[in-house]
């Protein structure tokens, strides 16, 4: 199942009491001050882990605490400190801290391996022999660990990909994924058949590769909550170039593709400066006259009103995808 929202509390361990001891020896009868210093709280860390893509063990489980420190002992020794508690996070996990009706952002979690404390553990307390002098040989103070207050955070998943499809529904992105690479999503003839989004890695060579993804169809109004638009356009947000796909059977492509745009700079207006490329798809269901003519409409159209070209392809003849695979290869190199 794929989860990318989840809301947890967390709380680092409180550190360990210090201790008031005196030395008792024999034939030692004022040893002194000899309490040790309480063990520190253990934290709670997020590491990013390669080998996950959900949050789905952040849905049921919803409370993570580290262990505590224990308080000191005779003979000045330190209590142990309490176990840290580990959060093992996919990557383009975003943190937040939850305050009242505020949050702000903790950490992001984009690298493999990458550590974030998220809650440090409380320090342990002194024991006495810390505050012997020579006017006060024998104390019997002891300070307590400090304790630490719980967090709630918001844990916000947002994929990592080079390339983000966008379309209405059944505009054939889930098949385009599968033509191009090992991706294995559902596809049907009808609207709405993603239902979470699909990563593939689209390979030009053994050592050059890409990966995209695709994300349920967008409906006019997504940016508001409409249709599943709001909740998975963050998932293009962090791609480098954009693929708008657009059925050679839409009445109007050009008003499609305004729509598309509409959408994505409502839901974020930094995705209307990416780099994008216009893809017409399945092309196979038309007529070779038919599909001449339609496509130099098309192309006359967005020439015109945007000065953009575009791609036609079909992802079940295969048409026009070498090309446009190099093509998206290409201005990626260049984006980075």
């Amino acid at each position: 199942m794929f989860i990318d929202y989840a809301r947890i509390k967390i709380k680092s361990g409180n550190g360990g009491d210090g201790t008031i001891s005196f030395r008792r020896e024999k034939y030692v009868p004022k040893g002194g001050p000899d309490g040790g210093d309480g063990g520190r709280g253990g934290d709670v860390i997020a590491i990013g882990d390669s080998n996950l893509n959900t949050l789905l063990d952040y849905r049921y489980h919803k409370i993570f605490k580290a262990g505590n420190g224990k308080p000191g002992a005779g003979a000045k020794k330190t209590g142990s400190s309490g176990a840290n508690c580990i959060l093992h996070l996919p990557l383009g996990t975003e943190i937040y801290v939850l305050e009242e009706n505020k949050k702000y952002k903790l950490a992001d979690i984009t690298q493999a391996g990458e550590k974030v404390i998220l809650s440090a553990g409380g320090s342990g307390g002194k024991g006495n022999y810390n505050f012997a002098t020579p006017t006060n040989q024998a104390p019997r103070i002891a300070t307590p660990g400090v304790k630490t207050e719980e967090m709630e955070l918001e844990l916000v998943l947002k994929l990592m990909a080079d390339v983000g499809l966008v379309g209405f529904p059944n505009a054939g992105k889930s098949t385009l994924l599968s033509v191009l690479s090992s991706a294995r999503p559902k596809i049907a003839d009808y609207e709405f058949t993603t239902l979470e989004p699909m990563l593939g890695v689209v390979y030009i060579s053994d050592y050059q590769n890409f990966v995209m993804a695709d994300i349920p169809g967008i409906i006019k109004g997504a940016h508001l909550g409409k249709g599943l638009g709001d909740q998975f356009l963050r998932h293009i947000q962090r791609t480098h170039l954009l693929l708008f796909l657009i059925d050679i059977a839409t009445p109007d492509p050009l008003e499609a593709y305004r729509t598309l745009r509409s959408e994505l700079y409502l839901y974020d207006s930094f995705m209307d400066k990416k780099p994008h490329l216009i893809v017409i798809s399945k092309t196979d269901t038309l007529s070779p006259e038919d599909l001449k003519q339609k496509l130099t409409e098309i192309r006359n159209a967005f020439k015109k009103e945007y000065n953009d070209e575009i791609f036609a392809i079909s992802a079940v003849s295969k048409d026009g995808l070498d090309e446009l695979k190099y093509k998206i290869y290409n201005i990626l190199q260049q984006s980075r």
